[in-house]
């Protein structure tokens, strides 16, 4: 009889841990690895042929929002397509839970502005059977998963829980409240809770409310922040992410102090990026700037992490569902409401000129890093919504439509994306990535790694779930600016100990086997930059997605959830409540 599950036989270790690679074999029962080299420990089940393969644990994706899609999509894709095999949930501040039932529609709304998951999705997927934290803990748990998955207290609908939303989006709380607000995420840590997590962006936040608004996280005061943090110092578990960007960098950073000190925990800081290339070249200043400020709060003992943005992201967007430029108060009044009535914005003078004196401000904050946005003069024009009368403008980008027509870029973009019924789709163009630099999102600091995918948001514009795969054929095999060893150390390793994962992340005897098996010269994002648009999503809604090349199997638990890029249904994925599982 065989007593061995699997066998992966003749591949190369890269185990996670910064050892030298070696060739060996990997045998798997029960859901763990029980022998790595040596002779075999018994006869195997099933063999998997890995010679000339990388053997490597599984990646660990710490800023996924996938809450809503893990309802319908076990293996939360396109992130499970591209080797993460555990991911944390509750990014940002935002999930459902606690929400009282009465407000549950409006929790839906709110994440269709903030992270773009369409409405009719959750309505279809989303089978609400939980009010409470451990309610919905217990939820999760029965939930088919085709990954692990731990979960942070979402702190917004944790405010609203206690606070109403007015009252919550209008002031701070008062003692009582706090002392409410400690008692849940006492309750949701008991439950297996990892923690919580902030989004504070200010009053105009680049990621507000459905309706225009700053979420409740986004002015937060610091009081009801470090009323959360002390909870995890006095139970000494859990840690923090936190993505808070305002016009005062120093300040924000000496908040992150503040809190780290409070908590005595772990803080992920979101996020270091490099710089948009321009015509002077790309500023090495900013994430080196950066990664120095997290390395001095280390040496300080402030336990601060970063999550590095290395992904090379395309945005494909039309202004039917855009809402990344919602920092500048004119765009964002646009862009809000019914179709009609922003149709009916956008004709309006006044808009546009109010629009005019804040176009530089509006695109600052994203196209300074990552190069997610830019100049409305430098889009590119890709679809017209199939209308023969606009054919003619594909392929030209808004500048040269503007001198052709004699208009300003600003009326090219409105004119035209009412002429379309707002589905004209724009291409923000490839700004160019420096190699050297984003290598040194990873080379220069201890505390980094790379992330911040948003894989379940967003999911009209940009696809940020396949950075693994990314991250590993450019930087490491084309460009050589990580080694392997640093990479599934950096990948799988670093995070699994930054966020609380228990025998996670490395490639040892005795740890859960969550593994990828891939080709190193075969690895490949397809298709690349914008990815491609396919209708998978529940109530009839497409998405944007990429999908990889060169994986032989992903295994969660020891169990094969993709072979050769073709999903298994095999759901093994564990909710680990306290990381372990």
């Amino acid at each position: 009889m065989a007593d061995i599950d699997l066998h992966i036989k003749g591949g190369t270790v890269v185990d996670g841990t910064r050892v030298p690679r070696f060739r060996g074999d990997v045998w798997i029962k029960d859901g763990k690895v029980i022998q790595i080299g040596g002779r075999s420990p018994g006869f195997a089940k099933r063999t998997i042929d890995a010679d000339g393969a990388i053997v490597a644990p599984g990646f660990v994706d710490l800023h996924t929002h996938y809450d809503a899609q893990i309802r319908w999509d076990p293996w939360c894709t396109v992130s499970g397509w591209h080797g993460v095999t555990s991911v944390v949930l509750g990014n940002c501040g935002f999930g459902f839970a606690p929400v009282k039932y009465k407000d549950r529609e409006r929790s839906m709304l709110s994440m269709t502005r903030n992270e773009a998951i369409p409405i009719d999705s959750m309505r279809a997927g989303m089978h609400w059977d939980w009010e409470t934290i451990p309610q919905y803990m217990d939820s999760l748990e029965r939930a088919p998963k085709g990954v692990n998955c731990i979960h942070y207290m979402p702190t917004s609908p944790l405010m609203i829980y206690v606070m109403g939303l007015e009252a919550a989006k209008t002031r701070p709380a008062n003692e009582d409240e706090r002392a409410e607000l400690r008692r849940l995420l006492n309750e949701g840590m008991d439950a297996g809770l990892c923690g919580f997590s902030i989004q504070r962006l200010g009053a105009d936040s680049v990621q507000g409310d459905y309706d225009g608004t700053p979420m409740v996280t986004d002015i937060m005061v610091d009081e009801d922040i470090f009323n959360l943090a002390r909870v995890l110092k006095e139970r000494d578990e859990g840690f923090c992410q936190i993505t808070q960007i305002t016009n005062d960098r120093k300040g924000d950073r000496n908040f992150i102090e503040k809190l780290a000190a409070e908590a005595q925990r772990p803080i992920v800081y979101n996020l270091v990026g490099v710089a948009k290339r321009t015509a002077k070249g790309t500023n090495p200043n900013i994430h080196r700037e950066g990664l120095a400020w997290i390395d001095s709060c280390n040496k300080r003992n402030l336990p601060v992490y970063c999550q590095a943005a290395t992904f090379r992201v395309g945005i494909a967007f039309s202004l039917e569902n855009w809402s990344l430029w919602d920092g500048s108060p004119a765009w964002r009044s646009i862009l809000t409401g019914t179709k009609q009535q922003k149709i009916n914005k956008m004709k309006d003078q006044n808009f546009r000129a109010q629009v005019r004196k804040e176009i530089d401000a509006a695109s600052e904050a994203l196209q300074s890093v990552q190069g997610i946005s830019g100049k409305l003069s430098e889009l590119l024009i890709q679809w017209c919504n199939d209308q023969p009368e606009l054919e003619h403008y594909i392929g030209k980008t808004v500048g040269q439509i503007a001198k052709e027509e004699n208009k300003t870029d600003l009326d090219v973009v409105l004119d035209l994306s009412i002429a379309g019924d707002l589905k004209v789709e724009f291409i923000v163009p490839n700004p160019g990535f420096d190699s050297e630099y984003y290598g040194e999102l990873i080379n220069n600091s201890m505390y980094s790694f790379p992330g911040v995918s948003d894989g379940g948001a967003h999911t009209k514009f940009l696809v940020g779930g396949s950075y693994t795969t990314d991250f590993l054929a450019w930087l490491v095999r084309d460009e050589q600016r990580v080694t392997l060893e640093e990479a599934h150390y950096r990948l799988s390793a670093l995070p699994a100990f930054a966020a609380g994962f228990r025998n996670r992340g490395v490639l040892r005897e005795g740890t859960a086997a969550d593994i990828v098996v891939y080709d190193l010269d075969k690895l490949k994002v397809t298709p690349d930059w914008i990815g491609e648009i396919v209708h998978d999503f529940p109530g009839g809604e497409w998405r944007r997605v990429q999908r990889a090349e060169g994986y032989r199997a992903i295994m969660v638990n020891g169990e094969t959830t993709f072979e050769d890029g073709k999903c298994t249904g095999a759901t093994p994925g564990k909710l680990l409540r306290h990381g372990r599982g």
